[in-house]
């Protein structure tokens, strides 16, 4: 049986020779050549079993051939290789039938291992060819490094179908952006792209605001309102902070899911859920399913194929460029234009960037707007990041605490507790001290919240009042009625 042959096409001999040696070390036959009037002369001919082009070539565009190649030979499979490591190259070798995309540089054993399956694959027939994609001028996610590389070819291939995806990621690592851009290079380009923040919607109104409600259906239903799965229709349906959603919603959506239809509050007619859901939050889902709050059932029906964002301290090698891309950014919004010193990028890069992407846009539009200088220094940088870390740790830390899960805070002063056994003091009696360190405090500010009238206090948490008194009077707890 003859050995397959690869046919190669780079306008960079180096390159060329690299791949020749690896596959030919690989037990391949190749052919190499930097001109893609060449290498389409072969395909033309019936030569070669599988096509490794660059996208740049001095006479043509790799991109621009596959479509000729796919349909010359539907079973060739074509790579394509790109220093032009953006989504847009990653969508539009997928888009245009390329078998992989692989962005330079590339790991030698991944090419190799990706041949390999390439050759074994069933061939393809060529699907039909997509809508024209826009300009390439506004890119919707930024980054070269190999994190996003994985990202861009994700999205790539889901571009091609409608399964549903689960975003997760820290807050301004940019889930929507990645939303955005599964609809926008998607099936569903042509039709809407709805977005609903589930954190943001008050509990009552949740069925309504994703399902629409009949005129009648509640108090103040003065007419037919369509929710937000009709609204989207032929379109995607975006729900962000999934993770907040209460228990009743859940159940409607999963059973929307499994039936693929719903009706409005107060309706009674099937309605056809013609949307493409796209999911995303910055929870530990499984944590949540662990401790009750989000179905299991319901996190498999969205987490058919999971993204993670990295957060920006994970790929540090993107922070020039997107710094440089928000000061160009701000220039068009009408601020003075700005370059970058050598040492601010350094100090940029150094940073941990808690707010990840969101935080680096804002400190750049900041830096353009209050500074004149038009460059850049390490001082400047230093000096806005210790005054934005100095607001932190004012305004935040309460934010924070306030949006963090009650289990989680007790896990952290259980690991304290923990801790200090790990350091040699003893431990005893932890049962009794952690109830008491969640005890204490409950029954104080529920004091506190009824101006300490015990019998309220007593109420509001599930207590008998006389248990109530022996508690405080346990726990040393002061009363003092009528002061909040």
């Amino acid at each position: 049986m003859p050995l397959p042959t690869i046919l190669v096409a780079d306008d960079d001999r180096s390159i060329r020779t690299v791949l020749s040696q690896a596959l030919g070390r690989a037990g391949y036959q190749v052919r190499t050549t930097a001109s893609a009037a060449t290498l389409w002369q072969w395909i033309e001919e019936g030569e070669g079993d599988l096509v490794i082009t660059d996208v740049v070539m001095p006479d043509e565009n790799g991109l621009d051939l596959i479509p000729r190649i796919k349909r010359a030979r539907p079973d060739m499979r074509v790579l394509v290789m790109s220093a032009q490591s953006t989504l847009m190259t990653a969508v539009k070798a997928t888009q245009r039938g390329a078998f992989e995309y692989l962005p330079k540089p590339f790991d030698l054993k991944e090419l190799l291992a990706v041949v390999e399956r390439a050759l074994a694959a069933p061939a393809r027939t060529l699907a039909e060819p997509a809508a024209p994609l826009e300009s390439e001028e506004r890119m919707p996610l930024i980054g070269r490094s190999m994190a996003m590389q994985d990202i861009y070819r994700i999205i790539a291939r889901l571009t091609t179908s409608d399964l549903t995806v689960m975003i997760n990621g820290e807050s301004g690592t940019g889930k929507e952006l990645v939303a955005r851009a599964l609809h926008d290079y998607g099936r569903r380009r042509g039709g809407p792209f709805v977005a609903v923040n589930m954190a943001a919607i008050p509990r009552e109104l949740i069925e309504s605001e994703l399902f629409g409600h009949e005129r009648g259906a509640f108090t103040g239903a003065t007419s037919r309102n369509p929710g937000r799965f009709e609204q989207a229709a032929g379109g995607t349906l975006f729900l962000d902070e999934i993770g907040d959603m209460p228990p009743e919603a859940q159940t409607r959506l999963l059973r929307v899911l499994q039936e693929g239809e719903f009706t409005t509050v107060g309706g009674r007619q099937p309605i056809r859920a013609n949307v493409r859901i796209v999911a995303a939050t910055h929870r530990d889902l499984r944590q949540s399913i662990r401790t009750g709050t989000f179905r299991e059932d319901l996190f498999y029906r969205l987490n058919v194929v999971p993204i993670r964002l990295p957060p920006l301290r994970e790929r540090v090698e993107d922070i020039p460029l997107l710094a440089r891309h928000f000061l160009d950014r701000s220039r068009e919004d009408g601020l003075p234009a700005k370059i970058l010193a050598d040492g601010a990028i350094e100090r940029l890069q150094a940073s941990r960037w808690p707010g990840n992407v969101r935080e680096l846009e804002n400190l750049m539009r900041r830096l353009a707007a209050l500074y004149p200088q038009e460059t850049i220094t390490a001082d400047l940088v230093d000096q806005e990041l210790a005054e934005a870390a100095s607001h932190d740790q004012e305004a935040e830390a309460p934010e924070i605490l306030a949006k963090e899960p009650l289990a989680d805070a007790v896990a952290r002063h259980i690991r304290h507790f923990l801790a200090a056994g790990q350091d040699g003091m003893p431990l005893h009696d932890i049962y009794d001290r952690v109830i008491a360190e969640v005890e204490r405090p409950l029954i104080q500010m529920t004091l506190a919240a009824t101006r300490g009238n015990q019998i309220k206090a007593a109420a509001m948490l599930g207590l008998n009042r006389n248990t109530l008194r022996k508690k405080i009077r346990d726990l040393e707890i002061p009363v003092v009625r009528g002061v909040s």
